[in-house]
């Protein structure tokens, strides 16, 4: 999984603040287990929050193929020399 963003860690945060705030004054719960609860679903909501939020889009520049190499250079095989490619000897 990829790290996440400055952006994606700062929506879920404020996600997480904003929520608890939000749920406390509505259900106006003054227990232990219902202050719990709505940190729970305050932390869900802001974790959902975080990952639902877009990446920037990575840029993957593609590399041009040689066009002076032979199609198995291409490829990572090294291609056979053909006659004009032979280094010429001193030797006849």
């Amino acid at each position: 999984m990829p790290r996440p963003t400055a952006a994606q860690l700062f929506y879920g945060s404020v996600t997480v603040v904003f929520s608890t705030l939000a749920m406390l004054l509505l259900f106006r719960t003054s227990s232990g287990l219902g202050i719990a609860a709505v940190g729970t679903v305050a932390l869900a909501l802001g974790l959902l929050v975080s990952v639902t939020v877009p990446a920037p889009a990575r840029r993957h520049t593609a590399r041009p193929a040689r066009t002076d190499a032979p199609v198995s250079l291409r490829s990572g095989i090294p291609a056979a020399r053909t006659a004009t490619q032979r280094e010429h000897s001193l030797r006849h």
